[in-house]
């Protein structure tokens, strides 16, 4: 029986079903095209010139399929993070363009030549098309399945969480903010207020919170948008263990030279704003004052924590633990504040058991401090940072 014939007695449902199987037997066989991944910023110049170059070449490589992420977006970030993984690189300016064995990171072109190789302008537009030429010439696979393979985060990825509970633990307990927080809540009492302690003390809290939250997510923002690059995390690290350091130094000999506390000039201010203080919106407007200039007692890890997070996180991942991490630092005030409402302990009290282990509390925020910073430089040499 003739083909023509059996088609002919095809129901319409079948010959539709023959046409789809050979149309994806044709597909196969000519292959999907050789995809190319770009990486851009929402007015950058610099982006909208190559994607004009790119759009250009479309008639002349028909094969060739173009990928676009915006840098900002989540979804971008994490594949982006993967591909540099995946290609061996680190991040930079945009425009950043991924296609077969090729990364080009803004004018630098990494995997054409056995160094990397700064091209701008016309030479880099021509390094561009032998990069997509070479690929589509050896069917090279798609950026994005070499992106598959890499999972997760690596090493750094698996320990941010767990670094920034400690961190945060630790600089959560804060000497500085402990005394101005007991002064508030000690002049209430002394006022004849005691029914505002609880709403001034949480009034505090929350203001400290807000206040911590807002400048680590302008830190981590701008961080992330410039791009964390080795050096900087190099510094930051360094930093982390000089202050670690320099904070258990005031273990064995608290007071001498330089401690990592509010400044001594700055001290009879603070305290006298904060004993003239006897309304809720009077203890907001403390707290805002207090995480502005006690910053230096808590900048060491908190800098730090911001930097892995630019590192690791996307945007909405880095927000969500900035907030886990502020939640933890205001623990122990809410603990003091309900506990002088209830009467289990009196300001007087807390006082005291403050002055009495500022050294220690030193002591802890010192060594976390350092195991933060040396545990960073590590997995940095290590290359999963």
């Amino acid at each position: 029986m003739r083909l023509s014939g059996l088609a002919e007695r095809m129901p319409v449902a079948a010959r539709i079903l023959v046409l789809a199987f050979f149309l994806c037997l044709g597909v196969g066989a000519a292959g999907w095209g050789t995809q190319l991944v770009e990486f851009y910023e929402t007015g950058c110049p610099h982006c909208a010139r190559l994607h004009q170059f790119l759009e250009s070449l479309s008639p002349k490589y028909p094969e060739l399929e173009i990928i676009r992420y915006e840098i900002h977006e989540p979804e971008g970030q994490q594949l982006l993070d993967k591909l540099l993984r995946a290609y061996n690189t680190e991040l930079g300016s945009v425009p950043i363009v991924f296609i077969g064995d090729v990364a080009m990171i803004e004018d630098t072109f990494i995997g054409l030549e056995a160094e990397p190789v700064v091209a701008s302008g016309r030479a880099a537009d021509m390094r561009l098309e032998e990069a997509i030429r070479v690929a589509i010439a050896q069917s090279a696979p798609s950026p994005l399945e070499r992106a598959k393979t890499v999972e997760g985060k690596g090493l750094a990825g698996t320990l941010t969480i767990p670094a920034v509970l400690v961190a945060a633990a630790a600089d959560s307990v804060n000497p500085c903010t402990f005394a101005v927080l007991v002064l508030l809540l000690g002049t209430l009492l002394v006022a004849g207020r005691k029914g505002k302690v609880l709403q001034a003390g949480l009034s505090f809290t929350l203001a400290i919170y807000i206040s911590y939250f807002l400048m680590g997510l302008g830190i981590f923002s701008a961080i992330q948008a410039a791009g964390v690059q080795r050096p900087f995390i190099l510094a930051v690290s360094g930093l982390a263990i000089l202050l670690g350091l320099w904070n258990m130094k005031d273990y064995f000999a608290y007071g001498k030279w330089f401690t990592i506390e509010v400044p001594q000039r700055w001290r009879p201010t603070v305290k006298r704003i904060t004993s003239s203080v006897v309304s809720v919106p009077g203890a907001f407007a403390v707290g805002v004052l207090d995480s502005l200039f006690l910053l230096p007692c808590s900048s060491g890890p908190y800098i730090a924590i911001l930097a892995l997070l630019s590192k690791t996180t996307t945007r909405t991942q880095g927000i969500g633990l900035l907030l886990f991490y502020n939640l933890i630092f205001i623990l122990p005030l809410l603990l003091i504040t309900l506990g002088v409402h209830f009467g289990f302990t009196t300001t007087a009290r807390a006082e005291r058991w403050r002055s009495a282990r500022l050294g220690k509390l030193h002591l802890v925020s010192g060594v976390v401090m350092f195991l933060l910073g040396a545990g960073m430089i590590v997995v940095l040499q290590l290359g999963y940072l």
